[in-house]
């Protein structure tokens, strides 16, 4: 039972009054100019300041997923939505709600994946687990392969500065490991090579760093809404209206009655 207006929302996140904002315990002068956009976004996701060669880590993320062009749907639903009029903060609303399941949700789902593996028995648990993965959701796993590129040049850099990491005692590096593992049995049964991707690399950093799973898309969608707003941006200078998913010479395969 609420006993006053006040205790209508409960939060450990923030405390204000007038004069004064403190974000988790800490004056907001004290942070402002002293900690990095992804140590204040740790700050405020874990309540307290992360190791700086930790958050270094997460920046390294942040940083790789920003964009992957207007062929994304959410670049484009982004570039479409700002040449039907919508402002900005529509066109990166529009945008960030196709970040779900299919597109942006596989970071989520490797992590998930990941600490699978882990609770089964670690690397060596990683061909069965990756085959009961498939029965349980079909035979894509997230975070391995991709329909551009032979390989993902994100993946490798990510992966280097998470053993640089592990060897520095920044993490434990048994995430790293794993997703190791995944990629080399997927080697040595798919038909064709099926290296890791930009999803399955972020959430080996997002899983060394002990983020839940649900938090890999949540820093993902902050990543790619820096693209998101530049796309939208670049289009509102380019101008133009009503520009749909395809220019207007093209036409799509009509098969109903004729």
């Amino acid at each position: 039972m609420t006993n006053d207006v006040s205790d209508w929302w409960r939060t450990a996140i923030i405390d204000m009054e007038p004069g004064r904002i403190a974000l988790r315990g800490q004056p907001v002068e004290d942070l402002i100019g002293q900690i990095s956009f992804a140590e204040m976004i740790w700050l405020m996701l874990r309540g307290e300041r992360p190791d700086p060669r930790a958050a270094k880590l997460l920046e390294a993320t942040l940083v790789a997923a920003v964009d992957h062009g207007p062929q994304a749907p959410s670049i484009a639903t982004a570039r479409m939505a700002v040449t039907c009029g919508v402002a900005l903060n529509g066109a990166m609303a529009s945008a960030v709600n196709m970040l779900d399941d299919v597109h942006g949700g596989a970071g989520e789902q490797a992590v998930e994946l990941y600490h699978q593996i882990d609770a089964a028995g670690g690397p060596d648990a990683a061909p069965e687990q990756v085959d009961q993965w498939r029965r349980d959701h079909g035979r894509y796993v997230p975070g391995f392969g991709h329909r551009f590129h032979p390989v993902d040049p994100r993946a490798p850099a990510l992966m280097t500065l998470v053993k640089a990491a592990a060897d520095k005692g920044v993490v434990t590096g048994r995430f790293r490991q794993i997703a190791l593992a995944v990629e080399q049995h997927l080697a040595k049964t798919a038909s064709k090579p099926v290296p890791m991707n930009i999803d399955g690399a972020t959430a080996v950093i997002h899983a060394e760093l002990g983020f839940p799973a649900p938090l890999a898309r949540g820093l993902f969608v902050l990543s790619r809404s820096v693209g998101i707003l530049a796309h939208a941006w670049e289009q509102t200078e380019q101008g133009g209206r009503n520009k749909g998913p395809t220019p207007p010479k093209y036409r799509w395969t009509y098969d109903g009655q004729t």
